[in-house]
Protein backbone atom coordinates (compact mmCIF):
# COMPACT_ATOMS: atom_id res chain seq x y z
CA UNK A 1 0.00 0.00 0.00
CA UNK A 2 2.89 2.34 0.68
CA UNK A 3 3.86 2.27 -2.99
CA UNK A 4 0.81 4.36 -3.77
CA UNK A 5 0.42 8.06 -3.18
CA UNK A 6 -2.89 8.24 -1.31
CA UNK A 7 -5.06 11.18 -2.33
CA UNK A 8 -8.17 12.30 -0.40
CA UNK A 9 -10.72 14.08 -2.57
CA UNK A 10 -13.81 15.89 -1.27
CA UNK A 11 -17.09 14.38 -2.42
CA UNK A 12 -19.16 16.53 -4.73
CA UNK A 13 -18.50 19.18 -7.34
CA UNK A 14 -15.26 20.41 -5.79
CA UNK A 15 -13.86 16.89 -5.75
CA UNK A 16 -14.78 16.35 -9.37
CA UNK A 17 -13.06 19.60 -10.36
CA UNK A 18 -10.05 18.59 -8.27
CA UNK A 19 -9.81 15.23 -10.00
CA UNK A 20 -9.89 16.96 -13.39
CA UNK A 21 -6.77 18.87 -12.35
CA UNK A 22 -4.99 15.67 -11.30
CA UNK A 23 -6.03 13.93 -14.52
CA UNK A 24 -4.80 16.80 -16.71
CA UNK A 25 -1.54 16.72 -14.81
CA UNK A 26 -1.00 13.08 -15.79
CA UNK A 27 -2.61 11.21 -12.89
CA UNK A 28 -5.88 9.87 -14.32
CA UNK A 29 -8.04 7.09 -12.92
CA UNK A 30 -10.99 6.44 -15.22
CA UNK A 31 -12.72 4.15 -12.73
CA UNK A 32 -13.24 7.11 -10.45
CA UNK A 33 -15.79 8.57 -12.87
CA UNK A 34 -17.84 5.39 -13.18
CA UNK A 35 -21.28 5.41 -11.50
CA UNK A 36 -21.58 3.45 -8.28
CA UNK A 37 -20.77 3.66 -4.60
CA UNK A 38 -17.11 2.73 -4.62
CA UNK A 39 -14.98 5.09 -2.56
CA UNK A 40 -11.42 3.94 -3.36
CA UNK A 41 -9.83 3.91 -6.83
CA UNK A 42 -6.31 3.00 -7.94
CA UNK A 43 -4.10 3.67 -10.94
CA UNK A 44 -1.08 1.39 -10.58
CA UNK A 45 0.69 2.90 -13.60
CA UNK A 46 0.50 6.40 -12.14
CA UNK A 47 1.11 5.14 -8.60
CA UNK A 48 -1.88 6.93 -7.08
CA UNK A 49 -4.86 5.84 -5.02
CA UNK A 50 -7.83 8.18 -4.81
CA UNK A 51 -10.63 8.04 -2.28
CA UNK A 52 -13.74 10.14 -1.68
CA UNK A 53 -14.43 11.60 1.75
CA UNK A 54 -16.67 14.28 3.22
CA UNK A 55 -15.14 17.70 2.41
CA UNK A 56 -14.71 18.67 6.05
CA UNK A 57 -12.90 15.35 6.72
CA UNK A 58 -10.18 15.65 4.07
CA UNK A 59 -7.83 17.52 6.39
CA UNK A 60 -8.32 14.88 9.10
CA UNK A 61 -7.35 12.05 6.74
CA UNK A 62 -4.28 13.99 5.64
CA UNK A 63 -3.25 15.15 9.10
CA UNK A 64 -3.44 11.62 10.51
CA UNK A 65 -1.64 10.02 7.58
CA UNK A 66 -4.43 7.96 6.02
CA UNK A 67 -3.92 10.20 3.00
CA UNK A 68 -0.60 11.60 1.85
CA UNK A 69 -2.19 14.56 0.12
CA UNK A 70 -5.68 15.95 -0.32
CA UNK A 71 -7.80 18.86 -1.46
CA UNK A 72 -9.41 21.02 1.21
CA UNK A 73 -11.09 24.40 1.23
CA UNK A 74 -9.24 27.27 2.84
CA UNK A 75 -12.24 27.69 5.16
CA UNK A 76 -11.57 24.24 6.65
CA UNK A 77 -7.87 25.01 7.09
CA UNK A 78 -8.59 28.32 8.82
CA UNK A 79 -11.33 26.96 11.06
CA UNK A 80 -9.74 23.70 12.22
CA UNK A 81 -6.06 24.55 11.76
CA UNK A 82 -4.92 20.99 10.94
CA UNK A 83 -1.21 20.21 11.26
CA UNK A 84 -0.53 19.82 7.54
CA UNK A 85 1.46 21.49 4.79
CA UNK A 86 -0.44 23.75 2.41
CA UNK A 87 1.27 23.24 -0.96
CA UNK A 88 -0.81 24.94 -3.64
CA UNK A 89 -3.80 27.16 -4.21
CA UNK A 90 -5.64 25.18 -6.88
CA UNK A 91 -7.65 28.19 -7.98
CA UNK A 92 -10.99 26.34 -7.87
CA UNK A 93 -13.93 26.44 -5.49
CA UNK A 94 -13.54 30.20 -5.25
CA UNK A 95 -15.90 32.00 -2.90
CA UNK A 96 -15.57 34.12 0.21
CA UNK A 97 -16.26 34.04 3.92
CA UNK A 98 -18.48 37.01 4.59
CA UNK A 99 -20.59 38.83 7.15
CA UNK A 100 -24.21 39.19 6.06
CA UNK A 101 -27.12 40.97 7.70
CA UNK A 102 -30.72 41.94 6.95
CA UNK A 103 -31.01 44.79 4.48
CA UNK A 104 -30.76 48.09 6.30
CA UNK A 105 -29.17 46.62 9.43
CA UNK A 106 -27.17 49.08 11.55
CA UNK A 107 -24.66 47.77 14.07
CA UNK A 108 -25.24 49.21 17.54
CA UNK A 109 -21.71 49.10 18.97
CA UNK A 110 -23.02 49.82 22.47
CA UNK A 111 -24.05 46.19 22.83
CA UNK A 112 -22.59 42.79 22.05
CA UNK A 113 -23.10 41.72 18.42
CA UNK A 114 -24.83 38.35 18.06
CA UNK A 115 -23.29 36.25 15.28
CA UNK A 116 -24.63 32.99 13.84
CA UNK A 117 -22.00 30.78 12.21
CA UNK A 118 -20.51 27.32 11.99
CA UNK A 119 -17.07 28.91 11.62
CA UNK A 120 -16.59 30.08 15.19
CA UNK A 121 -12.80 30.38 15.05
CA UNK A 122 -12.81 32.39 11.83
CA UNK A 123 -15.57 34.68 13.08
CA UNK A 124 -13.89 35.20 16.46
CA UNK A 125 -10.57 36.01 14.86
CA UNK A 126 -12.16 38.48 12.44
CA UNK A 127 -14.12 40.41 15.04
CA UNK A 128 -11.17 40.42 17.44
CA UNK A 129 -9.13 42.06 14.68
CA UNK A 130 -11.59 44.97 14.54
CA UNK A 131 -12.14 45.12 18.30
CA UNK A 132 -15.81 44.14 18.23
CA UNK A 133 -17.31 42.16 21.10
CA UNK A 134 -19.49 39.29 19.87
CA UNK A 135 -21.66 36.45 21.10
CA UNK A 136 -21.39 33.44 18.79
CA UNK A 137 -24.41 31.22 18.20
CA UNK A 138 -23.08 28.02 16.64
CA UNK A 139 -25.40 26.67 13.94
CA UNK A 140 -24.79 23.90 11.40
CA UNK A 141 -27.49 24.66 8.86
CA UNK A 142 -30.08 27.21 7.68
CA UNK A 143 -27.90 29.96 9.10
CA UNK A 144 -29.65 32.57 6.96
CA UNK A 145 -32.85 32.43 9.03
CA UNK A 146 -31.10 33.28 12.31
CA UNK A 147 -31.23 37.07 11.88
CA UNK A 148 -34.66 36.88 10.25
CA UNK A 149 -36.09 35.23 13.36
CA UNK A 150 -34.17 37.52 15.70
CA UNK A 151 -31.84 34.82 17.00
CA UNK A 152 -28.79 36.83 15.93
CA UNK A 153 -27.92 40.17 14.36
CA UNK A 154 -25.67 38.88 11.57
CA UNK A 155 -24.23 35.70 10.12
CA UNK A 156 -20.72 34.70 9.08
CA UNK A 157 -20.82 32.13 6.31
CA UNK A 158 -19.47 31.12 2.92
CA UNK A 159 -20.91 33.15 0.07
CA UNK A 160 -20.54 32.06 -3.54
CA UNK A 161 -23.19 33.73 -5.70
CA UNK A 162 -25.18 35.47 -2.97
CA UNK A 163 -28.48 34.12 -4.32
CA UNK A 164 -29.56 32.53 -1.03
CA UNK A 165 -28.83 35.76 0.81
CA UNK A 166 -30.86 37.85 -1.61
CA UNK A 167 -33.78 35.43 -1.47
CA UNK A 168 -33.84 35.88 2.30
CA UNK A 169 -33.47 39.67 2.19
CA UNK A 170 -29.89 39.57 3.47
CA UNK A 171 -26.90 41.41 2.10
CA UNK A 172 -23.14 41.09 2.43
CA UNK A 173 -21.70 43.67 4.80
CA UNK A 174 -18.04 42.66 4.92
CA UNK A 175 -15.71 40.10 3.37
CA UNK A 176 -13.78 38.21 6.03
CA UNK A 177 -11.43 36.22 3.80
CA UNK A 178 -11.37 34.85 0.24
CA UNK A 179 -11.74 31.07 -0.02
CA UNK A 180 -10.48 28.53 -2.56
CA UNK A 181 -9.38 24.89 -2.68
CA UNK A 182 -5.85 24.06 -1.52
CA UNK A 183 -3.58 21.07 -2.08
CA UNK A 184 -2.41 19.89 1.35
CA UNK A 185 0.09 17.24 2.44
CA UNK A 186 0.79 15.10 5.48
CA UNK A 187 4.00 16.22 7.17
CA UNK A 188 5.45 12.71 7.57
CA UNK A 189 4.59 11.87 3.97
CA UNK A 190 6.55 14.91 2.84
CA UNK A 191 9.61 13.30 4.39
CA UNK A 192 9.13 9.76 3.09
CA UNK A 193 7.34 10.39 -0.21
CA UNK A 194 8.99 13.70 -1.05
CA UNK A 195 9.68 12.97 -4.71
CA UNK A 196 6.17 11.72 -5.47
CA UNK A 197 4.44 14.59 -3.69
CA UNK A 198 6.66 17.25 -5.20
CA UNK A 199 6.18 15.72 -8.64
CA UNK A 200 2.39 15.73 -8.40
CA UNK A 201 2.37 19.27 -7.02
CA UNK A 202 4.68 20.40 -9.81
CA UNK A 203 2.72 18.66 -12.57
CA UNK A 204 -0.56 20.04 -11.26
CA UNK A 205 0.82 23.54 -11.80
CA UNK A 206 2.02 22.60 -15.29
CA UNK A 207 -1.36 21.05 -16.09
CA UNK A 208 -3.12 24.24 -15.22
CA UNK A 209 -4.82 24.58 -11.87
CA UNK A 210 -6.90 27.64 -12.60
Amino acid sequence: MNDFLNVALPKGRLGEKSYEIFARAGFPCDALLEPGRRLIFENEDAGVRYFWVKPSDVAIYVERGAADIGVAGKDILLEYEPDVYELRDLGIGKCRMAVAAPAGFRDDTRRTLRVATKFARIASRYYASIGREIDIVHLNGSIEIAPILGLTDVIVDIVETGTTLRENNLEVRDTVVPISARLIANKASMKFKTDAIEKIAREIVKGGSV
